[in-house]
Protein backbone atom coordinates (compact mmCIF):
# COMPACT_ATOMS: atom_id res chain seq x y z
CA UNK A 1 0.00 0.00 0.00
CA UNK A 2 0.97 3.43 -1.11
CA UNK A 3 0.92 5.33 2.34
CA UNK A 4 2.37 8.51 0.36
CA UNK A 5 0.07 8.50 -2.61
CA UNK A 6 -3.11 8.10 -0.02
CA UNK A 7 -1.57 11.14 2.30
CA UNK A 8 -0.83 13.19 -1.17
CA UNK A 9 -4.61 12.43 -2.06
CA UNK A 10 -5.68 14.53 0.80
CA UNK A 11 -6.11 18.11 0.62
CA UNK A 12 -5.67 19.02 4.51
CA UNK A 13 -6.57 22.88 3.28
CA UNK A 14 -9.39 21.84 1.01
CA UNK A 15 -11.09 19.23 3.70
CA UNK A 16 -10.91 22.10 6.34
CA UNK A 17 -12.76 24.87 4.68
CA UNK A 18 -15.07 22.22 3.26
CA UNK A 19 -16.25 20.78 7.37
CA UNK A 20 -16.37 24.84 8.08
CA UNK A 21 -18.95 24.67 5.13
CA UNK A 22 -20.60 22.34 6.49
CA UNK A 23 -20.66 23.37 10.44
CA UNK A 24 -22.55 26.39 8.48
CA UNK A 25 -25.15 25.10 7.58
CA UNK A 26 -27.81 25.35 9.95
CA UNK A 27 -28.84 21.85 10.14
CA UNK A 28 -30.94 21.03 13.48
CA UNK A 29 -32.71 17.97 12.99
CA UNK A 30 -36.09 19.33 13.63
CA UNK A 31 -35.08 22.24 10.27
CA UNK A 32 -36.09 19.82 7.54
CA UNK A 33 -34.26 22.62 4.66
CA UNK A 34 -31.02 22.70 7.03
CA UNK A 35 -31.06 18.56 5.65
CA UNK A 36 -31.35 19.99 2.70
CA UNK A 37 -28.72 23.06 2.41
CA UNK A 38 -26.12 20.12 3.65
CA UNK A 39 -27.27 17.71 1.27
CA UNK A 40 -27.18 20.22 -2.03
CA UNK A 41 -23.69 21.18 -0.71
CA UNK A 42 -22.42 17.40 -0.58
CA UNK A 43 -23.55 16.52 -4.08
CA UNK A 44 -22.55 19.69 -5.82
CA UNK A 45 -19.09 18.70 -4.62
CA UNK A 46 -19.39 15.13 -5.65
CA UNK A 47 -20.53 16.25 -8.99
CA UNK A 48 -17.17 18.42 -9.00
CA UNK A 49 -15.59 14.82 -8.45
CA UNK A 50 -17.25 13.36 -11.03
CA UNK A 51 -19.77 11.00 -8.60
CA UNK A 52 -22.78 10.03 -9.81
CA UNK A 53 -25.30 10.05 -6.50
CA UNK A 54 -28.50 9.57 -5.74
CA UNK A 55 -30.80 11.77 -3.49
CA UNK A 56 -33.78 9.80 -1.97
CA UNK A 57 -36.20 10.87 0.30
CA UNK A 58 -37.60 9.40 4.18
CA UNK A 59 -40.45 11.03 5.21
CA UNK A 60 -39.47 14.23 3.21
CA UNK A 61 -36.44 14.65 4.66
CA UNK A 62 -32.72 14.33 2.07
CA UNK A 63 -30.54 11.47 1.93
CA UNK A 64 -27.59 10.95 -0.36
CA UNK A 65 -26.06 7.54 -1.46
CA UNK A 66 -22.93 7.07 -3.86
CA UNK A 67 -21.12 4.35 -4.93
CA UNK A 68 -17.30 4.36 -6.11
CA UNK A 69 -16.45 1.94 -7.80
CA UNK A 70 -12.24 0.87 -7.63
CA UNK A 71 -11.48 -0.36 -10.91
CA UNK A 72 -9.31 -2.81 -9.81
CA UNK A 73 -12.06 -5.79 -10.37
CA UNK A 74 -13.95 -8.09 -8.32
CA UNK A 75 -13.81 -7.48 -4.52
CA UNK A 76 -15.79 -6.75 -1.53
CA UNK A 77 -18.26 -3.09 -0.86
CA UNK A 78 -17.87 -1.54 2.02
CA UNK A 79 -19.43 1.51 3.25
CA UNK A 80 -19.27 5.32 4.84
CA UNK A 81 -22.45 6.08 6.67
CA UNK A 82 -22.72 9.79 8.50
CA UNK A 83 -25.49 11.79 9.42
CA UNK A 84 -26.26 15.09 7.86
CA UNK A 85 -28.59 16.45 11.11
CA UNK A 86 -27.81 17.87 14.13
CA UNK A 87 -29.26 18.28 17.65
CA UNK A 88 -30.53 22.06 18.09
CA UNK A 89 -27.95 24.78 19.83
CA UNK A 90 -29.62 24.94 22.99
CA UNK A 91 -29.38 28.05 24.80
CA UNK A 92 -26.69 30.28 22.76
CA UNK A 93 -25.86 32.46 25.98
CA UNK A 94 -23.94 29.13 26.84
CA UNK A 95 -21.46 29.32 23.88
CA UNK A 96 -18.36 31.62 23.56
CA UNK A 97 -18.71 31.38 19.84
CA UNK A 98 -21.33 31.36 17.26
CA UNK A 99 -23.46 27.46 17.40
CA UNK A 100 -22.84 27.65 13.60
CA UNK A 101 -20.04 29.88 12.78
CA UNK A 102 -17.07 27.80 12.05
CA UNK A 103 -14.90 29.70 14.11
CA UNK A 104 -11.42 28.26 14.48
CA UNK A 105 -9.84 29.26 17.30
CA UNK A 106 -6.19 27.69 19.54
CA UNK A 107 -6.44 24.66 17.06
CA UNK A 108 -9.97 23.73 17.23
CA UNK A 109 -13.04 24.14 14.78
CA UNK A 110 -15.81 25.34 16.59
CA UNK A 111 -19.55 24.81 16.33
CA UNK A 112 -23.22 22.60 16.46
CA UNK A 113 -22.10 19.71 14.68
CA UNK A 114 -18.41 19.96 14.03
CA UNK A 115 -18.01 16.89 16.22
CA UNK A 116 -21.55 14.98 16.06
CA UNK A 117 -20.83 14.21 12.69
CA UNK A 118 -19.64 17.37 10.09
CA UNK A 119 -16.63 16.46 10.77
CA UNK A 120 -16.95 12.71 10.27
CA UNK A 121 -18.78 13.20 7.25
CA UNK A 122 -15.90 15.52 5.36
CA UNK A 123 -13.32 12.80 6.60
CA UNK A 124 -15.23 9.81 4.46
CA UNK A 125 -15.66 11.67 1.65
CA UNK A 126 -12.04 13.18 1.41
CA UNK A 127 -11.36 9.70 2.00
CA UNK A 128 -12.68 7.89 -0.40
CA UNK A 129 -11.80 10.66 -3.02
CA UNK A 130 -7.89 10.10 -1.87
CA UNK A 131 -9.17 6.20 -2.25
CA UNK A 132 -10.02 7.24 -6.06
CA UNK A 133 -7.05 9.54 -7.00
CA UNK A 134 -4.42 7.01 -5.45
CA UNK A 135 -4.92 4.36 -7.98
CA UNK A 136 -7.31 1.46 -8.60
CA UNK A 137 -8.45 -0.88 -5.94
CA UNK A 138 -10.52 -4.11 -5.90
CA UNK A 139 -14.06 -3.90 -5.28
CA UNK A 140 -16.48 -0.68 -3.93
CA UNK A 141 -17.23 1.93 -1.54
CA UNK A 142 -20.44 3.63 -1.20
CA UNK A 143 -21.21 6.42 0.84
CA UNK A 144 -24.27 6.66 3.25
CA UNK A 145 -25.09 10.30 3.89
CA UNK A 146 -28.44 10.17 6.15
CA UNK A 147 -30.80 12.20 7.80
CA UNK A 148 -32.71 12.33 11.19
CA UNK A 149 -29.78 9.99 12.90
CA UNK A 150 -30.66 12.59 15.93
CA UNK A 151 -34.56 11.74 15.87
CA UNK A 152 -35.78 8.81 14.66
CA UNK A 153 -33.21 7.59 12.12
CA UNK A 154 -35.64 7.24 9.28
CA UNK A 155 -33.00 7.97 7.13
CA UNK A 156 -31.12 4.62 7.93
CA UNK A 157 -34.29 3.07 7.94
CA UNK A 158 -35.26 3.78 4.54
CA UNK A 159 -31.89 3.12 3.56
CA UNK A 160 -32.28 -0.50 4.60
CA UNK A 161 -35.87 -0.85 3.22
CA UNK A 162 -34.74 0.79 -0.41
CA UNK A 163 -32.10 -1.97 -0.61
CA UNK A 164 -28.81 0.18 -0.39
CA UNK A 165 -27.28 -2.12 2.22
CA UNK A 166 -28.40 -5.41 0.81
CA UNK A 167 -24.99 -5.79 -1.13
CA UNK A 168 -22.59 -4.10 1.24
CA UNK A 169 -20.05 -6.35 3.68
CA UNK A 170 -19.30 -3.91 6.35
CA UNK A 171 -20.17 -0.38 7.21
CA UNK A 172 -18.07 2.12 9.25
CA UNK A 173 -20.24 4.69 11.08
CA UNK A 174 -17.94 8.23 11.78
CA UNK A 175 -19.47 8.85 14.80
CA UNK A 176 -17.00 10.62 17.51
CA UNK A 177 -15.48 8.14 19.72
CA UNK A 178 -12.34 9.61 20.47
CA UNK A 179 -9.96 7.27 18.57
CA UNK A 180 -11.58 4.49 20.06
CA UNK A 181 -12.89 1.74 17.21
CA UNK A 182 -16.62 0.56 18.86
CA UNK A 183 -17.47 -2.83 17.61
CA UNK A 184 -20.15 -2.86 20.05
CA UNK A 185 -23.15 -0.15 20.53
CA UNK A 186 -25.80 -0.29 23.58
CA UNK A 187 -29.71 -1.09 22.71
CA UNK A 188 -32.05 1.93 23.17
CA UNK A 189 -36.06 1.53 24.12
CA UNK A 190 -37.78 4.60 24.31
CA UNK A 191 -41.44 4.21 26.26
CA UNK A 192 -44.24 5.98 26.96
CA UNK A 193 -46.47 5.65 29.87
CA UNK A 194 -49.43 6.73 30.12
CA UNK A 195 -52.39 6.95 33.54
CA UNK A 196 -55.71 7.39 33.53
CA UNK A 197 -58.08 8.52 36.76
CA UNK A 198 -60.47 11.12 37.09
CA UNK A 199 -59.71 14.59 37.71
CA UNK A 200 -61.65 16.52 40.75
CA UNK A 201 -61.25 19.64 42.82
CA UNK A 202 -58.02 19.65 45.20
CA UNK A 203 -60.44 20.30 48.27
CA UNK A 204 -62.34 16.83 47.53
CA UNK A 205 -60.06 14.78 46.41
CA UNK A 206 -62.09 11.81 47.36
CA UNK A 207 -64.42 12.49 44.15
CA UNK A 208 -61.70 11.90 42.16
CA UNK A 209 -58.76 9.52 41.26
CA UNK A 210 -55.31 11.10 41.10
CA UNK A 211 -52.93 9.77 38.74
CA UNK A 212 -49.67 11.38 40.05
CA UNK A 213 -49.48 8.98 42.92
CA UNK A 214 -49.03 6.03 40.21
CA UNK A 215 -47.00 8.07 38.45
CA UNK A 216 -44.71 8.08 41.53
CA UNK A 217 -45.11 4.42 42.56
CA UNK A 218 -44.14 3.78 38.94
CA UNK A 219 -41.09 5.35 39.23
CA UNK A 220 -39.97 4.10 42.22
CA UNK A 221 -41.09 0.51 41.08
CA UNK A 222 -38.88 0.94 37.66
CA UNK A 223 -35.58 2.00 40.11
CA UNK A 224 -35.89 -1.21 41.90
CA UNK A 225 -36.63 -2.87 38.68
CA UNK A 226 -33.53 -1.38 37.30
CA UNK A 227 -31.29 -2.23 40.24
CA UNK A 228 -32.59 -5.90 39.69
CA UNK A 229 -31.44 -5.79 35.95
CA UNK A 230 -28.14 -4.22 36.80
CA UNK A 231 -27.78 -7.22 39.53
CA UNK A 232 -28.96 -9.84 36.50
CA UNK A 233 -27.13 -8.88 33.78
CA UNK A 234 -24.02 -7.15 35.60
CA UNK A 235 -21.77 -4.83 33.33
CA UNK A 236 -20.97 -5.17 30.45
CA UNK A 237 -17.34 -3.86 29.24
CA UNK A 238 -17.14 -1.36 27.90
CA UNK A 239 -20.39 -0.53 27.43
CA UNK A 240 -21.05 -0.59 31.24
CA UNK A 241 -24.51 -1.27 32.63
CA UNK A 242 -28.09 -1.40 31.37
CA UNK A 243 -30.20 1.78 32.64
CA UNK A 244 -33.88 2.72 32.82
CA UNK A 245 -34.28 6.44 33.50
CA UNK A 246 -37.56 8.44 33.73
CA UNK A 247 -36.95 11.43 31.38
CA UNK A 248 -40.13 13.22 31.17
CA UNK A 249 -43.15 13.64 33.60
CA UNK A 250 -46.31 15.23 32.19
CA UNK A 251 -49.45 15.75 34.93
CA UNK A 252 -51.79 18.95 35.69
CA UNK A 253 -50.62 22.53 35.11
CA UNK A 254 -48.68 25.05 37.55
CA UNK A 255 -51.88 27.54 37.04
CA UNK A 256 -54.19 25.08 38.25
CA UNK A 257 -52.75 23.92 41.69
CA UNK A 258 -56.39 23.07 42.77
CA UNK A 259 -56.97 20.18 40.45
CA UNK A 260 -56.45 17.00 40.67
CA UNK A 261 -55.40 15.42 37.36
CA UNK A 262 -57.27 12.98 36.12
CA UNK A 263 -54.39 11.91 33.49
CA UNK A 264 -50.51 11.82 33.32
CA UNK A 265 -47.42 10.25 31.48
CA UNK A 266 -44.47 9.30 31.74
CA UNK A 267 -41.65 8.95 29.56
CA UNK A 268 -38.83 6.97 29.64
CA UNK A 269 -35.17 6.26 28.31
CA UNK A 270 -34.19 2.80 28.36
CA UNK A 271 -30.56 1.71 27.31
CA UNK A 272 -29.30 -2.05 27.24
CA UNK A 273 -26.42 -4.05 26.78
CA UNK A 274 -25.96 -7.52 25.61
CA UNK A 275 -27.66 -10.16 27.37
CA UNK A 276 -30.66 -7.96 27.72
CA UNK A 277 -33.76 -9.11 25.68
CA UNK A 278 -36.22 -5.97 25.29
CA UNK A 279 -39.22 -7.96 24.11
CA UNK A 280 -38.76 -9.45 27.99
CA UNK A 281 -37.90 -6.55 29.65
CA UNK A 282 -40.56 -4.61 28.13
CA UNK A 283 -43.17 -7.03 29.56
CA UNK A 284 -41.57 -6.63 33.19
CA UNK A 285 -42.42 -2.61 32.86
CA UNK A 286 -45.75 -3.48 31.70
CA UNK A 287 -46.02 -5.08 35.17
CA UNK A 288 -44.29 -2.76 36.94
CA UNK A 289 -46.74 0.01 36.08
CA UNK A 290 -49.59 -1.96 35.91
CA UNK A 291 -48.83 -2.95 39.64
CA UNK A 292 -48.09 0.79 40.60
CA UNK A 293 -51.70 1.87 38.36
CA UNK A 294 -53.75 -0.72 40.31
CA UNK A 295 -52.18 0.04 43.89
CA UNK A 296 -53.84 3.75 42.92
CA UNK A 297 -57.40 2.70 41.66
CA UNK A 298 -56.35 3.98 38.04
CA UNK A 299 -55.65 2.88 34.39
CA UNK A 300 -52.50 2.57 32.84
CA UNK A 301 -51.10 1.80 29.36
CA UNK A 302 -47.39 1.25 28.23
CA UNK A 303 -46.71 2.52 24.51
CA UNK A 304 -42.82 1.92 22.55
CA UNK A 305 -41.97 4.67 20.87
CA UNK A 306 -38.97 3.32 19.36
CA UNK A 307 -37.06 -0.07 19.96
CA UNK A 308 -33.32 -0.49 18.97
CA UNK A 309 -31.59 -3.39 20.22
CA UNK A 310 -28.12 -3.62 20.99
CA UNK A 311 -25.44 -4.69 18.18
CA UNK A 312 -22.29 -6.19 18.23
CA UNK A 313 -19.46 -6.97 15.34
CA UNK A 314 -16.73 -9.39 16.24
CA UNK A 315 -14.14 -7.93 16.97
CA UNK A 316 -11.78 -10.28 15.69
CA UNK A 317 -13.35 -10.08 11.97
CA UNK A 318 -12.30 -8.52 8.53
CA UNK A 319 -14.27 -4.70 9.27
CA UNK A 320 -12.71 -4.19 12.80
CA UNK A 321 -9.21 -5.70 12.34
CA UNK A 322 -8.41 -3.74 8.91
CA UNK A 323 -10.27 -0.51 10.77
CA UNK A 324 -7.51 -1.24 14.26
CA UNK A 325 -4.65 -1.74 11.65
CA UNK A 326 -5.42 1.09 9.35
CA UNK A 327 -5.22 3.58 12.70
CA UNK A 328 -2.16 1.60 13.89
CA UNK A 329 -0.72 2.32 10.44
CA UNK A 330 -1.24 5.89 10.50
CA UNK A 331 -1.14 7.14 14.13
CA UNK A 332 1.50 4.49 15.21
CA UNK A 333 -0.09 3.15 18.49
CA UNK A 334 -2.69 0.54 18.22
CA UNK A 335 -6.59 1.55 19.00
CA UNK A 336 -8.39 0.79 22.14
CA UNK A 337 -11.42 -1.24 21.66
CA UNK A 338 -14.50 0.61 23.20
CA UNK A 339 -18.21 0.54 23.09
CA UNK A 340 -21.02 3.15 21.94
CA UNK A 341 -23.18 4.19 25.00
CA UNK A 342 -25.90 5.39 22.48
CA UNK A 343 -27.23 4.38 19.49
CA UNK A 344 -26.32 5.28 16.02
CA UNK A 345 -27.86 5.05 12.28
CA UNK A 346 -24.76 1.59 12.24
CA UNK A 347 -27.35 -0.05 14.99
CA UNK A 348 -30.02 -0.14 11.87
CA UNK A 349 -28.10 -1.17 9.35
CA UNK A 350 -26.72 -4.07 10.88
CA UNK A 351 -29.99 -4.94 13.35
CA UNK A 352 -32.52 -4.10 10.15
CA UNK A 353 -30.16 -4.64 6.87
CA UNK A 354 -27.72 -7.57 8.60
CA UNK A 355 -24.41 -5.41 7.93
CA UNK A 356 -21.55 -5.28 10.24
CA UNK A 357 -21.05 -2.12 11.67
CA UNK A 358 -18.55 -0.73 13.50
CA UNK A 359 -18.16 3.38 14.68
CA UNK A 360 -15.31 5.32 14.81
CA UNK A 361 -14.81 9.08 13.40
CA UNK A 362 -13.09 12.36 14.92
CA UNK A 363 -14.06 14.09 17.81
CA UNK A 364 -14.26 13.80 21.28
CA UNK A 365 -16.73 11.12 22.96
CA UNK A 366 -18.47 13.27 25.35
CA UNK A 367 -18.58 16.72 23.61
CA UNK A 368 -21.20 15.86 21.53
CA UNK A 369 -24.67 17.50 21.91
CA UNK A 370 -22.66 20.37 24.25
CA UNK A 371 -22.33 24.05 24.19
CA UNK A 372 -18.59 24.84 22.76
CA UNK A 373 -18.87 21.82 20.74
CA UNK A 374 -15.41 21.25 18.61
CA UNK A 375 -13.45 18.78 16.87
CA UNK A 376 -9.70 19.13 16.58
CA UNK A 377 -8.52 20.61 13.04
CA UNK A 378 -5.64 18.16 12.75
CA UNK A 379 -8.08 14.99 13.24
CA UNK A 380 -9.87 16.16 10.03
CA UNK A 381 -7.07 14.69 8.00
CA UNK A 382 -5.90 12.09 10.51
CA UNK A 383 -8.92 10.68 10.11
CA UNK A 384 -9.69 10.90 6.46
CA UNK A 385 -5.93 9.27 6.08
CA UNK A 386 -6.57 6.08 8.70
CA UNK A 387 -10.51 5.42 6.32
CA UNK A 388 -8.78 5.60 3.36
CA UNK A 389 -5.99 3.12 4.85
CA UNK A 390 -8.49 1.08 6.38
CA UNK A 391 -10.78 1.18 3.39
CA UNK A 392 -8.11 -0.11 1.45
CA UNK A 393 -7.36 -3.35 4.06
CA UNK A 394 -10.75 -4.10 3.54
CA UNK A 395 -10.77 -3.86 0.28
CA UNK A 396 -7.69 -6.00 -0.96
CA UNK A 397 -8.03 -8.14 2.04
CA UNK A 398 -5.05 -6.98 3.94
CA UNK A 399 -7.02 -7.57 7.35
CA UNK A 400 -9.70 -10.32 5.10
CA UNK A 401 -12.47 -9.87 2.95
CA UNK A 402 -16.47 -9.55 3.59
CA UNK A 403 -17.78 -10.75 7.44
CA UNK A 404 -21.23 -9.99 6.37
CA UNK A 405 -23.24 -11.99 8.93
CA UNK A 406 -20.65 -12.09 11.65
CA UNK A 407 -22.95 -9.22 13.35
CA UNK A 408 -24.98 -9.84 16.52
CA UNK A 409 -28.16 -7.80 17.73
Amino acid sequence: MDIDALTAAIDERELIEFTRRLVRRYTPREEGRGERAVANLLLATMREWGWSATLFEAEGRPNIVVTVDGGGGEGPMLAFEGHVDVVAEGDVGQWSVDPFGGEIRDGRLYGRGAADMKSGVAAMLYAVRALQLSGPFPGRVRLLLLADEEGMMTGAKAAVAQGFVRDVDGVICGEPEGDEVCPVSKGAMRLRVDFTGVMSHGAIPWQGRNTLPALARAVLGLQDLECRLVREVGGRPPLGAPSITPTVALAGTADQINTIPGSSSLFLDIRTVPGVDHEVLSKRIDRCVDAAARGCGVGSAVTVIDDRPWVATDPDGPLVTALIAGHEIVNGVRPRLGGVPGTTDGTILTAHGGVPSVVYGPGGKWIAHMADEWVAVRDLKRYALTYAVAARLFLTGGSGGSDRGAAVG
